[in-house]
């Protein structure tokens, strides 16, 4: 029989230790740091993340996470956890059951938005996506396999990256995390350690091993605007994969621009409206129709419905070039089973 190692819960000092004795009291110093910003972040959190649970109309009843981001009831999740759900049931912290009304679903962007009408909810404060950094330290609060309000916890990986969604289309400027995601965080909320909603965890990949991925919070803000507003969002589709970057001095002093970052241009879809337009890759997106493009965020916001069929102009970089393309966008299909 294997015999068992207890340890204490504080640290063992004698009379050798000498400097390691101050070593260990700074290394729980830390550590006590690291677990008071984890648990701050978790308890002002937790209350806001729901269970979401799913019949459908045929297969079998599915499920995810989500969190109210409004005291009116309003709940951010997924779209994979939702869509043509038949009926939808909500599970509050405190143990209450409540059915939910599908107010909106974007199999594009992988997000929707349901609602409870319930009194006394606790909700989730949003942060900006915008203004995280690699490595800083990240949550991830849901419902894994049917557990609870469970709490990981790890770093933010990388920014701008890509996914596919079920739609088929590229889902830009995604958030890479180590915290551990499993079936069921799927809606639940990325949190930074001030306690703010950064992302909605949206999915893994097997078997690799801390490769997760989430939504920024900004391009969540503005899905759920539309999606109360409308019940869907119609979108603009000119064909291009982007990747928000910062700018090099020399070319924002060059061409006179009042504005650090842009949308890199990774690759134009042959056929698209981008290409009709001689948009390449590698070409930068800094504004249009006068508006300036910061990130994938901006350029989304503005390709909205006003902007189907009609000749927009638009502001590249090709090195020391300065473009004017108009590109007349096409509406954005969906292709959702």
């Amino acid at each position: 029989m294997a015999a068992l190692n207890f340890l204490s819960d504080g640290p063992i000092f004698s009379a050798e230790a000498g400097s390691g004795a101050a070593e260990t009291l700074k290394t729980d110093s830390l550590l006590d740091a690291y677990s008071r910003a984890v648990i701050a972040a978790s308890e002002k959190v937790s209350p806001a993340v729901v269970n979401v649970e799913v019949r459908q109309r045929r297969g079998p009843q599915g499920g995810g996470s989500g969190f109210i981001f409004t005291p009116d009831g309003f709940i951010l999740t997924n779209s994979h956890v939702v869509h043509r759900a038949s009926a939808i049931e909500v599970v509050l912290s405190d143990g209450r059951r409540c059915p939910a009304t599908l107010i909106g679903d974007d199999p594009a962007s992988d997000l929707a938005t349901i609602r409870v009408d319930a009194p006394s909810l606790a909700v989730a404060e949003l942060g900006d996506s915008g203004s995280i950094r690699v490595g800083q330290l990240v949550l991830a609060i849901g419902n894994p396999y049917g557990f609870q309000h469970t709490v990981t916890t790890g770093v933010v990986s990388a920014l701008g990256r890509n996914l596919r969604s079920r739609s088929g289309q590229i889902m830009q400027d995604i958030i890479q995390t180590d915290a551990a995601l499993n079936p069921g965080n799927s809606g639940g909320p990325l949190v930074s350690s001030s306690g703010k909603v950064i992302g909605v965890n949206t999915a893994t990949i097997l078997p690799a091993q801390g490769l997760c991925f989430a939504i920024g919070i900004n391009t969540a803000k503005f899905v759920a605007g539309r999606l109360i507003r409308d019940g869907r969002i119609r979108r603009s589709y000119i064909g291009v994969i982007g990747q928000t970057v910062p700018l090099q001095r020399q070319l924002v002093r060059y061409h006179g621009l009042g504005q650090d970052r842009a949308v890199l241009v990774i690759s134009v879809e042959p056929g698209s409206p981008a290409a009709a337009a001689g948009i390449l890759s590698r070409d930068l997106i800094v504004s249009c129709e006068g508006s300036p493009i910061t990130g994938i965020d901006d350029l989304q916001k503005l390709l909205t419905d006003a902007r189907i069929g009609i000749a927009t102009t638009f502001v590249v970089l090709r090195g020391a070039q300065k473009l004017e393309p108009k590109v007349a966008a096409v509406e954005a299909r969906e292709n959702v089973n």
